[in-house]
């Protein structure tokens, strides 16, 4: 691989003294080092990193948190506007001249944001980069010819599936789901999505009084929410959780009853251990990730929640305890989930799928051998690709005679049935649940869920 003509190194101190402008430092550092590695992690993990002290205020981490997920969500689209408007081209083998004007332009074109502050800032940032110092005039003539040609930017960006997806993805897409689903899955990634909630009891109560909507999944959907979440009613006393409404729908397909032992297998972030012990179940979370696995605590904590939680490879659980019930959410390329992290699309690879697919397939046997007789298995992953879902159970089946699928019914899934496939397996796609009736607006994750028996 070519080396980084201004590869991602350590940022310059955040400096304070210009309103927004370490709010900008923080985006533009965490877009560089997401697109400037050879190794792709989470936009969460690349804005801590770049605020490395936690020094930013509330206000100013919400809006370096806004411009890097408006540059992702159209980082396409910004990358062929910025390629027409520079004599050179783009110059992909610098990603921090990348990463800058990439974050202007969407501050320029998708955010409330005056383009007078766009431009300074962006220039200021430029100048206060040594990597970047030589280039203030070029960000400067940049990101003034964005404003002006702000019409024609919008004009041309007509194609969200050819234009803002990479080729890859859009290929895959095209050749498993057709080209309308394909051209509807990236259409929903540019919409973005909305806040929804799980609650641990009154669901319709709870829409009400949020005003939101009760989907038939049995989900809490609020649109429009400009209040921090800490802040809207029954947070603080624990009555719900944030939760995409496809991430709810895994654990209530296990269908626990009170008293029943539940393992929670890759737990982090909680959201399924909540909805299990809420349902009454002794649940033992296991995950690998010590600070996910602390945050998880204190959401049961908050929530006053209870669950046995063990901080440890799921494969390398004891071979001498069995479950009622197992529920294994396996990492996954998360391409299922690009329309609330649109920078899934840009840090993953297509190797990434297979290289998880083998680590999926270990931990479905290993989740296997926990499930006592009679017992049920729920696999899940945040994917669209079918080599991590329906593929991936296939050949689960193929080599563990002892399990049989427990077809998905639509009353199950709120009469959701076009979420169900030929086998009886859940598979919902961004662009689904997303028509005119106010609880079917928003769409929904890209998920796959499977659930299994053990025969006794």
């Amino acid at each position: 691989m070519a080396a980084r003509r201004n590869a991602p190194g350590p940022a310059p101190a955040l400096d304070s003294s210009v309103a927004g402008l370490a709010a900008r430092q923080v985006a533009h550092a965490a877009v560089a080092d997401l697109i400037g590695k050879d190794r792709a992690f989470a936009l969460d993990d690349a804005l801590a990193q770049a605020d490395r002290d936690g020094r930013l205020e509330p206000a100013d981490a919400g809006l370096a948190r806004a411009i890097a997920t408006a540059t992702f969500r159209r980082f396409g689209f910004l990358r062929c506007a910025l390629h027409e408007r520079l004599s050179q081209g783009l110059p992909e083998d610098q990603p921090r001249l990348v990463a800058l004007l990439a974050t202007g332009a969407a501050q320029i074109l998708d955010l409330n944001v005056p383009d007078h502050a766009a431009v300074d800032l962006s220039v200021r940032l430029a100048k206060g980069d040594p990597q970047l110092q030589h280039l203030a005039g070029l960000v400067n003539a940049v990101m003034r010819r964005v404003v002006r040609e702000r019409a024609a930017i919008f004009s041309a960006s007509t194609d969200p599936l050819g234009d803002n997806t990479p080729g890859w993805l859009a290929t895959r897409w095209h050749e498993r789901y057709g080209p309308e689903t394909a051209a509807a899955i990236a259409a929903a990634h540019l919409r973005g999505a909305p806040l929804d909630i799980t609650v641990k009891e009154d669901p319709q109560a709870w829409a009400e009084r949020l005003g939101g909507v009760l989907l038939a999944t049995g989900s809490i959907r609020l649109h429009d929410v400009h209040a921090a979440v800490s802040a809207l009613p029954g947070y603080d006393e624990g009555a719900w959780w944030v939760q995409d409404a496809a991430a709810a729908i895994p654990a209530r397909l296990l269908g626990v009853r009170p008293g029943e032992r539940v393992a929670d297998l890759c737990a982090a972030p909680g959201g399924k251990t909540a909805q299990l012990a809420a349902a009454g179940a002794a649940v033992t979370a296991v995950d690998r990730s010590g600070p996910r696995m602390e945050r998880l605590s204190e959401n049961l904590a908050r929530l006053g929640l209870t669950a046995e939680i063990r901080v440890g490879d799921a494969l390398a659980l004891g071979n001498d305890e069995t479950f009622d019930a197992v529920l294994l959410d396996a990492p996954c390329s998360a391409t299922g989930t690009i329309r609330r992290h649109p920078e899934v699309a840009w840090t993953k690879v297509e190797a990434d799928i297979q290289r998880l697919a083998g680590l999926q397939a270990r931990l479905l046997d290993r989740a296997a051998t926990l499930v006592r007789p009679g017992g049920r298995l729920v696999y899940c992953t945040c994917s669209i690709e079918p080599e991590e879902g329906e593929a991936q159970v296939a050949r689960f089946l193929s080599r563990n005679a002892g399990f049989s699928r427990v077809p998905i019914l639509a009353d199950e899934i709120g009469g959701l049935a076009e979420a169900i496939d030929g086998e009886g397996d859940l598979r919902t796609l961004p662009a689904q649940l997303d028509g005119d009736a106010p609880d079917r607006q928003g769409g929904l994750d890209g998920f796959f869920a499977a659930r299994l028996t053990r025969l006794a």
